[in-house]
């Protein structure tokens, strides 16, 4: 709320306020004054008594009353000194301007640590340092110096002041509903991303939020942040930094780690954020969603004046997974009776010259798609907005009429209503109304249709109730595997042997395939019937092995006692060989799963940014090969897990291809969401790995399982390990499984 009231400020001050006009000391002051801010303006430079008309103080103490907000346009040296007066002055907040901290080195890391601690000693909340600045259209205080903003509901957060000038260059050359309040993150020393997205939730006059972001320092608290914002407004983000380089020059640029694309990609969906994959797919996407009601589904009609058109807008909304929209016989025969005889009056609609000279069938055609039950979004594609300037200037009446007449309709209906115009960068008066009452205008077709994507995607996202999702770890469950990983702890390991792995997937209810563990090869001898008339796995059970096959500690299809005997003697010798120094703790044995299905991978990694991070994709050897994989934050909700399963890229292989039967999709819900409670519930689980997991029709066969802890169990270790730590059974250490 601070930050809220500064950013509205009463009266603000400018500290180095300067007469050169190349200074942001004076563009500032000269921008508040051209836009008419009605607050106070305290310019502030000892060798001034008078700046553009206004008082000029010699320093902050000097200043009158009690200004909420301080632009320091002073060099980045004389910052911890600046705040301190700000400080005693009562300043909320402090924009820094200067360059010099963090990005730049180890000096300018403990200089900003030396502002930053002056700032908190005095309560002062810093936006940057490395900003390029701070403006609010609605408060027409403009700190950046930009030119041509007009108020409107899109705000700006960002991470690189030459995006924000490209968003804002962007929307003045094209027609755009403006912009409310844009903040430059900076280096983030104090507020940070997550901050800045409860200011523009809080903010009345942003209605959707344009974020451009290279890494974060804290992307836990950032998700929190994205949930809440999103439950209230769209956030439309583009993240940099996909390759490795990308990375580097985001490192570099901010301080701050960009992280795994793959990862950001899963966690920002999960969050409800509509992350877009080009640039400038931003602004359209964003004004789609500031200005257009939510749909109801997924399926978009088109209305087009070309078949060229029509077709390029259905191989889009075809590669972005919408739907052509299956229009009813009333609405086909009401196109029908308007619009020529060579018209496609199926989807998409080519009114075939039917508009050229009465542009007001558009809206009469609209009308009958806005009313079909079975459409969701509409999209108008072409040249509507030219009539006047293609064919002749006595149409400019009728197509002026016609915008008010679509947006009227849009309203009516309650359905999105976008338009792509040839003519959009012209800016004819017909496409300027369309704006003006909050329909989105498009110069290109690939952009209109990934806005009607990002209307779907977060319609989807707000329709879907997460209440009651969450499975959580409680009571006897969470006990027992607490005792089993406290053992683990209590013998010096960090890594689960197999069979602990799959006790601790027991205690959380995880159906595991029956699996007998030895430690001697005598024991083989003691083995009945049961076991010795089957074909069994034989896999070597070690502290020093993860990797089994790597290491030659995998044996299959071994039938009777001799070849289980060979197969212990041959494991023992290539693991040894392969790891001379490694201890082996007998072999688990367990059937061959002798039916088909589809393999999959479900693993658990700690993020440093996100933290628990679960992982889902093909599996076996698909997981290397293609890599297709999702991953989202835990905890997983129901919604969540049925989301990764759709999310991978050969979701279809799920359904059964080739003669497979399709897979069990409830039972790897219910499998995501235990391995999301047990990791939740205890969190010194670092890694766990279940692949592969073979899917049938019904159910699955979970074929190997690791799991790793972290190293250092202060600070991680779950409620009901401290619990259960010290408790006498634990001196026996883990039983054996029989």
């Amino acid at each position: 709320m601070s930050l809220l009231s500064s950013l509205y400020p009463g009266a603000l001050m400018v500290v180095g306020a300067s007469a050169d006009p190349t200074k942001r000391g004076f563009q500032s002051v000269r921008a508040l004054l051209r836009d008419g801010f009605q607050g106070a303006i305290y310019p502030i430079n000892p060798k001034l008594t008078e700046l553009q008309g206004l008082v000029c103080y010699p320093d902050i103490q000097s200043v009158p009353g009690q200004p909420e907000l301080a632009l320091i346009c002073t060099p980045a040296i004389s910052l911890p000194d600046v705040l301190q007066q700000c400080g005693l002055k009562g300043v909320q907040t402090a924009i820094v301007l200067a360059s010099g901290f963090a990005e730049s080195g180890s000096e300018g890391e403990a200089l900003q640590q030396q502002s930053l601690a002056v700032a908190q000693r005095y309560g002062v909340r810093l936006i940057g340092p490395n900003t390029s600045g701070v403006f609010n259209t609605h408060a027409r205080m403009n700190l950046v110096g930009f030119s041509d903003l007009h108020a409107g509901p899109l705000g700006i957060l960002s991470q690189s002041g030459n995006m924000a000038l490209s968003l804002v260059t962007e929307g003045s050359q094209q027609l755009h509903s403006g912009f409310s309040s844009y903040i430059g993150v900076g280096n983030a020393a104090d507020l940070g991303f997550h901050d800045y997205l409860d200011y523009f939730a809080a903010d009345q006059g942003t209605g959707a939020l344009v974020a451009y972001l290279e890494g974060l320092t804290d992307g836990r608290a950032f998700l929190q942040a994205a949930r809440r914002f999103t439950a209230r407004k769209p956030l439309v983000l583009y993240k940099s930094g996909k390759s490795e380089s990308g990375q580097k020059a985001a490192r570099s640029h901010t301080g701050a780690l960009a992280g795994s694309y793959q990862v950001a990609r899963g966690v920002m969906r999960q969050a409800g954020v509509v992350l877009v994959e080009q640039p400038d797919h931003l602004l359209p996407v964003a004004e789609a969603l500031a200005t257009q009601p939510l749909p109801q589904g997924r399926r978009i009609a088109i209305l087009a004046d070309g078949g060229g058109h029509a077709t390029i807008a259905a191989d889009a909304l075809d590669a972005l997974g919408l739907t052509l929209a299956e229009l009813s016989p009333t609405t086909q025969d009401g196109l029908k009776a308007l619009l020529p005889r060579g018209a496609a009056v199926s989807n998409p609609v080519d009114v075939a010259g039917g508009t050229d000279s009465d542009p007001l069938n558009f809206a009469r055609c609209a009308e009958l798609l806005l009313q079909d039950p079975g459409v969701d979004q509409l999209l108008l594609v072409g040249l509507f907005g030219g009539y006047a300037l293609r064919f002749d200037v006595s149409l400019a009446d009728a197509e002026r009429l016609t915008a008010v007449q679509l947006a009227e309709l849009a309203r009516m209906a309650s359905k999105p209503l976008l338009v792509h115009s040839l003519y959009a960068l012209s800016r004819p008066k017909p496409l300027q109304q369309l704006v003006e009452q909050g329909i989105p205008v498009y110069a290109g077709i690939d952009a209109a249709v990934a806005a009607l994507k990002a209307l779907a995607d977060y319609a989807a996202y707000r329709q879907r109730g997460e209440q009651d999702d969450l499975l959580t770890g409680q009571g006897e469950a969470s006990l027992r595997a607490a005792r089993l990983l406290t053992g683990v702890r209590q013998q010096g390991r960090t890594a689960l042997l197999e069979p602990e792995a799959r006790q601790l997937l027991g205690t959380f209810e995880v159906p595991l395939p029956e699996a007998c563990w030895l430690q001697t090869p005598d024991e083989l001898q003691q083995l009945d019937g049961q076991w010795l008339e089957q074909p069994l796995a034989m896999k070597v059970v070690s502290r020093d092995v993860l990797h089994k096959s790597d290491a030659g500690g995998v044996k299959l299809n071994l039938l009777g006692l001799a070849a289980l005997q060979r197969g212990w003697q041959q494991i023992e010798q290539q693991v040894l060989s392969h790891q001379p120094e490694a201890r082996l703790e007998g072999m688990l044995l367990a059937p061959m799963a002798s039916a088909p299905g589809t393999e999959v991978i479900i693993g658990v990694t700690h993020d440093s940014q996100y933290g628990h991070l679960l992982m889902f994709g093909l599996g076996g050897i698909f997981v290397e090969v293609l890599k297709d994989v999702v991953f989202r934050a835990l905890p997983l909700s129901r919604a969540d897990a049925w989301d990764m399963l759709a999310g991978i890229q050969s979701a279809r292989v799920l359904e059964g291809v080739r003669g497979q039967p399709p897979v069990d999709k409830q039972a790897l819900v219910e499998l995501l969401l235990k391995v999301s409670a047990l990791v939740v519930a205890h969190p010194e689980i670092e890694e766990l790995d279940l692949n592969p997991v073979r899917c049938h029709r019904e159910g699955y066969t979970l074929l190997d399982a690791r799991v790793l802890l972290a190293t250092a169990a202060s600070g991680a270790m779950s409620a009901a390990g401290a619990e259960a730590t010290g408790m006498a059974e634990l001196a026996d250490g883990v039983q054996r499984l029989h």
